[in-house]
């Protein structure tokens, strides 16, 4: 079996295949005709001499060869994607570079709006998107579909090079006009609370390590989408908020609302900047990194 016979089309190929386990889903995903991915398809299956994907029942299926292709092939395009896209020279004034990063609304409150006036400034021809976090954010930073994901470091894996960002921690937000919390909340008189809590497409960090620690739920009557919101959704009510302290700082600015600290001990929040280890050379990749971990130096402490 010589791989003098796989190109580089042969091998995009496979690893569309092997995650699509449809030719035609494959050749739209490819923008080939279906017959021409059918064809590679046949080209894949003589080199390696096994079917790939076979149908089991109604499905499609990846055979046991494939199965144990999916993770080296993509390593394989990773680190060629990783080598032909390095430049000698990164001017960030002339760059046009587009730039996916992955980041939660309080990331993006705290640290990545100001990234960002300092990137149109340094920057004015590159562009960004930043993503919502999601169940699929780390396949796809393995996939190579994204340049960063900020997370909290228990994201973190061995796939990925992880550089911390910054230290947060949590408290309580209330009405400004609460009659009956004060300046600190006990764990009893917390667990006596109507609660606002943050739900994405999971159980939350903080509701797990709540409920493990101190064996219990907190009553939670309202979940909220985006940490953003949390403060407003306390107002004019007697619930009460958990959130990261550098977002509440931020938002009871504008906001009719108050901090409460938290009378028992609480987890420490580390964000980092995952990137894919094979993008560790990339010169663009690397500048825009040192200026998000720039900002991150310099944000304050939490009070």
């Amino acid at each position: 079996m010589s791989h003098a016979k796989l190109d580089l089309n042969l091998l995009s190929a496979l690893r569309c295949l092997l995650a699509e386990r449809n030719v035609a889903t494959a050749a739209q995903k490819l923008k080939v005709t279906e017959p021409a991915m059918a064809c590679m398809l046949a080209r894949l299956r003589e080199h390696f001499g096994d079917a790939l994907i076979e149908p089991v029942g109604k499905r499609m299926a990846l055979t046991p060869l494939a199965e144990g292709l999916v993770q080296p092939v993509g390593d394989i395009l990773q680190r060629i994607d990783a080598t032909l896209g390095q430049r000698p020279v990164f001017d960030p004034a002339q760059s046009r570079r587009h730039f996916s990063i992955v980041a939660s609304d309080y990331v993006m409150q705290v640290l990545m709006a100001d990234v960002l006036v300092t990137l149109q400034q340094q920057a004015p021809g590159i562009t960004v998107e930043l993503r919502q976090p999601s169940p699929a954010s780390l396949t796809q930073l393995d996939a190579g579909e994204l340049d960063f994901l900020i997370a909290p470091e228990h994201f973190v894996r061995g796939s990925q090079s992880a550089c911390p960002l910054f230290e947060d921690n949590y408290c309580a937000v209330v009405d400004r006009n609460h009659p009956d919390v004060g300046a600190s909340l006990d764990l009893p008189n917390y667990l006596l609370q109507g609660h606002v809590a943050f739900h994405n497409q999971g159980k939350p960090y903080f509701e797990s390590w709540f409920e493990c620690t101190h064996g219990q739920a907190r009553r939670v009557e309202v979940m909220a989408h985006n940490f953003s919101i949390l403060p407003r959704l306390v107002v004019g009510t007697g619930r009460v908020a958990t959130m990261h302290r550098r977002l509440a700082e931020l938002l009871a600015q504008t906001q009719p609302v108050k901090l409460v600290a938290l009378g028992f001990e609480t987890p420490k929040i580390v964000e980092v900047l995952l990137a894919h280890r094979y993008r560790e050379l990339d010169a663009g990749g690397i500048w825009l990194r040192d200026m998000i971990r720039d900002h991150a130096r310099a944000l304050s402490q939490p009070r």
